[in-house]
């Protein structure tokens, strides 16, 4: 009862004091009561622990002041500016960032236009094109009616691979576009290339302290941006760690090549091959829809060629390095450009000059070509100089830990063909093909791809579109739904060439189609008839029992060439789905841009 909470009047407050206490305890709740009893409580304790102190703790004054906001922006399709979004979030922590990682699926300009501070990690794909995941992002940011962003503070890291013609190109147009709606760059956009590790981390180091607001206290245990604890005047080193696991992209794994099978007949007009590698002791704990990167070595032949071009014949050490380290296949502009600073040739600085031509130069052609085309003698070091790192390149992997243990399965297609005069091969695909022995070691890392995993409930439907070797990661989609003994519910569409000689993985596929682990399956080889069919083709074919599937909730994947292939899978999806739905071709391409944000449509296309 209220009555009992009356100070008495021996209290030690003045007359007035206890009278307006007791008005204000007298009408307030009981939780209002219990409220202030803690609150008052705290307060002493704590002025109890500050006069204690001879003076306050500058540490305790710079954890109670207000950590800057800081908007770490992605847009990825294979998983590494993911990966740096969270190595940026890391780093801006210890800075004393309150940083915030959002995916452009799940974001619009409007959270731009909010005002604050952005870093835009943004990849390229294919020919220019913005990450699946980010498209609608992307266009709503180019379209006319964008929010002004006069109160945006930004910066961009920019993804990419030179071997395509516009490099980084979604990271510029997101730069460009940004600082043309008002908002204010506080760094240099940096483009990086397949070897991004060492330059974003870099970038990132850099461009961090440039967000911190004026007079900003630094984070807990670190030194404020310009200094360094120990080393006054000195640069403050950020270390982003890139490492996924014990090995990873500098630090391969030795893993041992077990088995190498041509799943194509005698017949065929190319091999893909079956490949079984033994990751004992690595420590790779891959889902299904992770890929290996496998780190090749360049065509021993290839590289001699190239030496006796450039005047270097019998060099063994630059013999060795191009061999093993060095990109000698990818022809890009930047390069073309060195070459012609280092040898003064005015033939190809008139064809520098010509953007038509030079473009028309470099499609389908190689550096050992322009040596030819353009014969001069270099130093080693030049030579070596002219080159990126040889990246690595991943597979999908095609087999379930649950059922093939540290056994790691991957399906690869030899790559041979002839350019202009010259006959060509793929680099790593030869590589795995010919030149490794069985026995022998295979340096790979795990590249885990959290995007393309199948359904957290395995009860849900799957729609897999896998033509070629893109059939990879659903035969270890199946493995790992017989495995937890999922029967039913999943739906391969399949297409190659003809069915005698390229039907992949046949005898399984079959297999489970009659245990019920693959519910349907669709074919489609191209050329077993006078006109081609392809998996688009079939989809369309079954696009009633498709859209059900869809509607109900099913999963969608795709794997495969990003070129043709998902383009027109995309297509065939967004034509069904206005068809079979009744709705205009808007309405279908928000009905699966939904499907994109809800991590239902996904795709590994390369």
């Amino acid at each position: 009862m209220s009555h009992s909470l009356l100070l008495p009047a021996n209290a030690p407050f003045g007359p007035d004091e206890i009278a307006a206490l007791n008005r204000a305890l007298g009408a307030a709740s009981p939780t209002q009561r219990a409220w202030l009893s803690g609150f008052l409580a705290g307060a002493e304790a704590a002025n109890a622990s500050a006069n204690a102190l001879a003076q306050p703790a500058p540490a305790a004054a710079a954890q109670a002041a207000p950590r800057a906001p800081l908007l770490i922006l992605f847009a990825s399709e294979s998983g590494n500016a993911e990966a740096l979004a969270a190595d940026a979030r890391r780093a801006a922590q210890k800075l004393g960032f309150a940083p915030k990682v959002l995916d452009m699926a799940d974001a619009s300009p409007a959270d731009l236009a909010r005002g604050g501070n952005a870093i835009i990690i943004a990849s390229t794909w294919g020919e220019g094109d913005p990450p699946q995941r980010a498209e609608n992002f992307v266009s709503a940011l180019l379209a006319e009616d964008a929010p002004r962003l006069e109160t945006l503070r930004y910066a961009v890291l920019a993804l990419g691979d030179r071997a395509y013609a516009r490099f980084c190109e979604t990271g510029r147009r997101i730069d460009e576009r940004l600082a043309a709606l008002g908002a204010a760059r506080l760094a240099e956009r940096i483009e990086c290339d397949l070897d991004y590790a060492g330059p974003a981390a870099s970038w990132i180091e850099k461009t961090l302290p440039a967000f911190a607001p004026p007079n900003a206290e630094p984070g807990p245990g670190l030194s404020p941006p310009g200094t360094s604890a120990g080393a006054p005047g000195g640069a403050d080193v950020i270390h982003v760690d890139f490492a996924r696991n014990p090995f990873g992209p500098t630090n391969p794994f030795p893993a041992a090549l077990v088995e190498r099978t041509n799943l194509r007949s005698s017949r065929a007009d190319g091999e893909a091959f079956h490949i079984e590698i033994d990751l004992d002791g690595s420590g790779f704990a891959w889902e299904p829809g992770d890929s290996l990167a496998f780190h090749p070595r360049n065509d021993p032949s290839l590289v001699k060629e190239i030496l006796s071009a450039v005047g270097l014949a019998g060099d063994a050490a630059l013999d060795e390095t191009l061999t093993g380290e060095r990109d000698i296949t990818t022809l890009t502009l930047p390069l073309v450009a060195k070459y012609q600073q280092i040898t003064s040739d005015a033939e190809l600085e008139k064809l520098l000059a010509e953007p038509a031509r030079v473009e028309k130069f470099l499609a389908g052609r190689q550096p050992l070509d322009l040596f030819e085309d353009f014969p001069h003698a270099l130093a080693p070091e030049a030579l070596s100089g002219l080159f990126r790192k040889l990246p690595p390149r991943a597979y999908s992997i095609a087999s379930s830990r649950k059922a093939t243990a540290s056994a790691a399965h991957l399906l690869v297609a030899a790559v041979r063909y002839e350019k202009h005069g010259r006959a060509r091969s793929g680099v790593a695909t030869i590589d795995l093909a010919e030149r490794r022995d069985l026995g022998g070691r295979l340096p790979v890392h795990l590249k885990p791809n959290p995007r393309f995993r199948l359904p957290a409930d395995p009860r849900t439907r799957v729609i897999m579109i896998g033509p070629g070797t893109g059939v990879a990661p659903f035969r270890a989609f199946l493995q790992e739904r017989e495995a937890i003994g999922v029967s039913g519910g999943s739906w391969l569409f399949f297409g190659h060439r003809r069915f005698t000689h390229d039907f992949l993985y046949q005898l399984e596929w079959q297999e489970w189609l009659k245990s019920g682990i693959l519910e349907r399956i669709d074919l489609a080889f191209s050329r077993d008839q006078p006109e081609k069919i392809y998996v688009q083709d079939r989809m369309w074919e079954a696009r009633r029992d498709l859209y059900a599937w869809i509607a109900e909730g099913a999963h969608l994947y795709v794997c495969g060439d990003a070129k043709a292939m998902a383009r027109d899978v995309h297509a065939a999806l967004l034509r069904i789905i206005a068809e079979q739905g009744a709705c205009d071709p808007a309405e279908a391409e928000a009905r699966l841009g939904e499907m994109v944000r809800s991590g239902r449509y996904l795709r590994d296309v390369y």
